[in-house]
């Protein structure tokens, strides 16, 4: 009788992903990013390690939204005070000078809370430009765009 094999920390092996975010649907990336932070796509998925890989987007800027959602989503954060929620658009955070941050939220809220969530996010890298500082690590180019004709959303 054959039992489910259980991968340790130091079998893991990791890749490095290079995705261009130009045009590509956030949701739709998002639920990517996610999946292969988490391993999930890998035979030898375990859901106490980390055995995802690390993930470099590029273009984060120039990821768009479907339908209205650019003006219609808001985004809330609490500064501590009493009475300090604050709340911002879609599109005020990717006409301000941190755009990646909407990439970032929507895998961040796609993953586990806890520390092996924080770890998982930790090997998610977004640039909003075309420029990386990662060429060392030697990145293979992960084609979102042809994965599904609906993750791709022409002007």
């Amino acid at each position: 009788m054959k039992t489910t094999q259980s991968v340790k920390s130091a079998d893991v092996e990791k890749k490095w992903l290079l995705i261009d975010a130009s045009g590509l649907v956030i949701g739709r990336l998002a639920t990517i990013v996610a999946l292969r932070l988490r391993g999930k796509h890998k035979a030898s998925y375990t859901p106490h390690i980390d055995d995802g890989d690390n993930i470099i987007v590029i273009n984060a800027s120039k990821a768009v939204f479907t339908g209205r959602k650019r003006e219609q989503k808001v985004y809330h954060h609490h500064t501590g005070y009493i009475g300090g929620i604050k709340e911002r658009t879609a599109k005020q955070i990717m006409d301000g000078k941190f755009p990646e941050r909407v990439v970032e939220k929507a895998v961040q809220r796609m993953l586990p809370r806890g520390p092996l969530g924080r770890v998982q996010f930790g090997n998610l890298r977004v640039y909003p430009g075309a420029e990386h500082p990662h060429e060392a690590q030697k990145p293979e180019t992960l084609d979102v765009a042809a994965m599904n004709r609906k993750n791709v959303r022409s002007a």
